[in-house]
């Protein structure tokens, strides 16, 4: 009997190895079947994703322009800043890594290509700064200085603008012209050569020029004593200043201003601020409004108004003072025998009250100030009259313009070149008609590659330029 159980127990326990064997097999098999399946669908989603991708179109990468833009939305706000953990060595050397490959993607000739296309089209930077940065040194150079048509063109009397014209303004994108009564014949003229004349310089340079005139009222008017231009003469300022009404003087700088904005007109050199102290003195006479600087102020400041109701730039002149003088800078050498202090209580004052009421433009003048900058250095050419009073003590920052520099104080003693080279080291922003212009202009380019000019000068200079052109509608 026992050794049939046992027996029976073996086959019992071979039976049960046999099924646990048998259902080990099956879950095997069942196992890999769900793998050769997973499989399979893996390779056909593969394939059908390699097929579409085929058939998409490959997205567009994006420019370095809206690279660029993406990353300036991303600067985080103050408040983000603030909020912020401290940044990791590590954080903060990626992110100057990132900033520097940016720089150095940078395409140069690209740039130099849409830059040329922008000028071509007429397009123009929207800021001073970005205009200065795409001119070349000898466009710096050309808005420095103002000159006759004639001067620009190298020819005889001109009462036109055209293709001379427009091939001088290729050589040189002068700052401005200033025109004489030869230049003015009629209305319709006029205004065809100022037109033509700033069209070509836009589209040359995308800079427009200042177009200047002497429109005093009385003796200097180059329009207002033409009758075929048919304005009201305005009196000279002696008569409006003995009526001590700034309306009259205010109505004078408005008449004036209309005509020469609706003539192309954008500068006066005007108006008159010397005070004249000197009876003997013919060369301001009754272009002064008078003899009490106070008055003179007032006077000044009224027509100084009038001009730019009418969206005329004004410029005071002649500094620091041709009132109290006797001779004439147009033949020669003329000296001021004055201190600082008493060219400050009379001369300077009418100068000072414009400089507070922003005035744009003041010419200097060639006169001599011995006492003052113990030489006899004309004003215009005075590091210490331009920069150190007109600019340090009396604040004033808008443009500096020379008197003209083909007058005898200046020709008799410099040349052209070095005339120049000097006003602009001295301070000035603008040389007005230089005797021999196109040598002039070279003086600057030489004295600049030489180091005798710095080129920071020439830059201040364009942008106080830039400043005034960009206020009045570039």
């Amino acid at each position: 009997m026992s050794d049939k159980r046992e027996e029976r127990r073996k086959r019992d326990k071979q039976l049960f190895t046999g099924l646990i064997c048998l259902f080990a097999l099956m879950l095997l098999c069942v196992f890999a079947l769900t793998v050769k399946t997973a499989v399979k669908n893996s390779r056909k989603h593969a394939q059908a994703e390699e097929a579409s991708a085929k058939q998409a179109p490959e997205p567009e990468r994006e420019s370095e322009q809206d690279i660029l833009k993406d990353f300036v939305l991303e600067i985080p706000t103050e408040e983000e800043i603030e909020s912020r953990e401290p940044e990791t060595e590590t954080e903060t050397e990626t992110e100057q890594e990132t900033e520097t490959e940016t720089e150095t993607e940078t395409d140069s000739e690209e740039e130099a290509t849409e830059k040329a296309a922008d000028k071509k089209s007429g397009k123009v930077p929207e800021t001073v700064e970005e205009m200065l940065a795409e001119m070349t040194v000898e466009e710096k150079a050309a808005q420095l200085f103002m000159v006759t048509p004639e001067a620009l063109t190298e020819s005889g009397r001109v009462t036109a603008a055209g293709e001379a014209t427009e091939k001088a303004l290729e050589k040189y994108p002068v700052g401005g012209l200033v025109y004489f009564s030869e230049n003015f014949v009629n209305p319709e003229q006029t205004r065809e050569m100022t037109k033509n004349v700033q069209g070509y310089a836009k589209e040359i340079s995308g800079v427009p020029l200042f177009l200047a005139t002497d429109e005093e009222g009385g003796r200097v008017a180059r329009i207002g004593e033409n009758s075929a231009f048919g304005v009201e003469h305005v009196k000279d300022m002696a008569s409006i200043g003995e009526t001590g009404d700034v309306k009259e003087a205010y109505q004078a700088g408005k008449t004036i201003g209309k005509y020469l904005w609706d003539l192309g007109i954008n500068v006066d050199f005007a108006p008159v601020a010397d005070v004249l102290t000197n009876p003997e003195n013919t060369v301001i006479g009754s272009r002064s409004f008078g003899s009490r600087p106070e008055q003179v102020a007032l006077m000044d400041l009224s027509v100084m108004e009038g001009l730019k109701d009418e969206n005329v730039l004004p410029c005071v002149k002649h500094f620091p003072g041709h009132g109290s003088s006797v001779g004439d800078t147009h033949s020669g050498y003329v000296s001021l025998d004055k201190t600082l202090e008493e060219l400050t209580a009379t001369e300077l004052l009418p100068f000072q009250s414009c400089i507070d009421s922003n005035v744009p433009f003041v010419m200097v003048s060639h006169i001599a100030l011995p006492k003052v900058t113990d030489s006899e250095v004309p004003a215009s050419l005075s590091k210490k009259v331009i920069t150190e009073i007109l600019r340090g003590e009396m604040g004033y920052q808008g443009i500096v313009i020379t008197d003209a520099m083909n007058m005898g104080a200046v020709t008799s003693r410099y040349d052209s070149a070095k005339a120049a080279v000097m006003a602009i080291q001295a301070g000035a922003d603008m040389v007005l008609m230089p005797e021999n212009f196109s040598e002039a202009y070279q003086g600057v380019l030489t004295a600049l590659e030489e180091g005798t000019l710095e080129e920071a000068r020439v830059d201040e200079a364009v942008t106080r330029i830039l400043n005034v052109k960009y206020k009045i509608g570039i």
